[in-house]
């Protein structure tokens, strides 16, 4: 990406501090940026008809569906964007997804914003940007036997269990792999209506309101490894 033309940004999240927060880091990177915000899927495919963009940051987490899924759309509809996901998932079989999708680069929210900062500014030297914990993963995975489990980091907590059922339990392991709700229905062979009933009961009994949070506080609980 050359530093002297202004770069078209857009910025997809459905959380609009956090959409403002890249915007900023974006602007310490390329003080002459435009930035572009979107706060859905549709809406994110609806900017990118109408104008051309040079980097995209990504959520996986969208009200509409996974972040996921726009990195694979903009590989058929404009393979020039670079793709960058920024989300608080990161598990393997996300961050295995979003890089097998196309996606430049994986780095996590909660990071500092002078770490996110210096992950974009490698891309000017050509690098890719990803979260140095997810690095690390990723290097275990390809050093492991190939019948070896995926590693994991920390032990579990204790699980608090009662508090979903079975079944908003496999739709939240689906959430965090990045799936749709059209492709939860699917998996599970129900219908969306069905995936969006139970969204909603999982998110009354974690109290949040995002994908993202939901998964983040499943783990906190020892719901999900």
């Amino acid at each position: 990406m050359r530093e002297k033309r202004l770069l078209n940004v857009l910025i997809v999240d459905d959380d609009e501090p956090v959409r403002w927060r890249l915007q900023r880091i974006v602007s310490q990177v390329h003080a002459q940026a435009l930035c572009t915000q979107a706060d859905s899927l549709a809406q994110a495919r609806a900017q990118s008809a109408l104008q051309r963009f040079d980097l995209a940051l990504v959520d996986v987490g969208l009200p509409d569906g996974s972040g996921i899924e726009f990195v694979e759309w903009m590989q058929t509809h404009a393979p020039k964007t670079e793709t960058v996901i920024v989300s608080s998932l990161g598990d393997d079989a996300t961050v295995l997804r979003a890089i097998r999708g196309g996606a430049t680069g994986y780095l996590l929210k909660n990071g500092e914003d002078v770490e996110l900062e210096l992950s974009l500014r490698s891309m000017q030297r050509g690098g890719a940007p990803i979260d140095p914990v997810i690095a690390r993963r990723i290097l275990h995975l390809v050093a492991a036997p190939p019948a070896a489990q995926v590693v994991r980091i920390a032990a579990a907590p204790p699980a608090d269990t009662g508090l979903l059922s079975e079944r908003e339990i496999e739709v939240l392991e689906l959430v965090a792999q990045g799936q749709s709700n059209r492709e939860i229905a699917q998996s599970l062979h129900i219908s969306v209506n069905t995936v969006e009933c139970h969204a909603k009961n999982i998110y009354r009994k974690l109290v949040v309101r995002s994908r993202a949070a939901a998964v983040h506080s499943a783990r906190g609980r020892g719901l999900l490894p």
